[in-house]
């Protein structure tokens, strides 16, 4: 195939890889973020909770013509789309992660002086963890969805638009293993990243199989 021998596929790929990384890595730290914020905060929850919810429902091809508005064709663009995409349904878990921490669990780490930043890092959040994890692998699937959709908007250089022109030409042996490679990516990801970290969460909280 002309782009594997060429490298034009590799390079879509790195150019992709990059774009997914950047926007994950803002989507998760502010998802985290305002998912705590709407668990800890009833003011937050009341005001912010119904619109985060409502949005969350919202595809990500849906966010481009804002992103188009906003910053134009552009990488900022992309990008905006990658992190609207993953950091409500993020944020959307992680609030209900957090809200099931046990009351009792709390409660017996205040009577231990532990309370506000110090409560929340080592109490709270660790209790609340193989939840937001699960939020961190359903954010990373609607990342890949919302950057496939964002590349599609203009010439960006990834996966998304080397699938566009293989299907401006008629190339099906391009379609097919950029498809292909899509996949690939997704299952290195569980394999690499994110099935560790279950392994780990299950052995240390105790939550894997027997």
């Amino acid at each position: 195939m002309a782009a594997v021998r060429e490298g034009t596929l590799t390079r879509a790929i790195a150019t992709s890889v990059v774009r997914l990384l950047i926007g994950y890595s803002f989507s998760v730290v502010f998802g985290v973020l305002l998912g705590v914020a709407l668990a800890r905060s009833q003011k937050v929850k009341s005001t912010v909770g119904p619109l985060i919810l409502g949005l969350s429902s919202v595809p990500s091809i849906c966010w481009l013509p804002l992103a188009i508005l906003w910053f134009g064709l552009s990488e900022w663009a992309i990008q905006t789309v990658i992190v609207l995409g993953a950091l409500l349904p993020i944020a959307v878990a992680t609030d209900g992660a957090v809200r099931q921490v046990p009351p009792q669990l709390v409660r017996a780490a205040r009577t231990m002086g532990a309370s506000g930043p110090r409560l929340l890092f080592s109490v709270v959040i660790p209790a609340a963890f193989p939840g937001i994890l699960s939020g961190a692998k359903l954010g990373w699937t609607f990342a890949l969805r919302s950057l496939m959709a964002g590349e599609l908007l203009f010439v960006s250089g990834g996966l998304g638009q080397l699938l566009e022109t293989g299907r401006d030409i008629g190339d099906t042996a391009l379609v097919l293993a950029i498809i292909v490679t899509i996949v690939a990516l997704g299952r290195a990801s569980e394999w690499l990243l994110f099935g560790r970290l279950d392994r780990e969460v299950g052995r240390r909280w105790g939550t894997a199989d027997a």
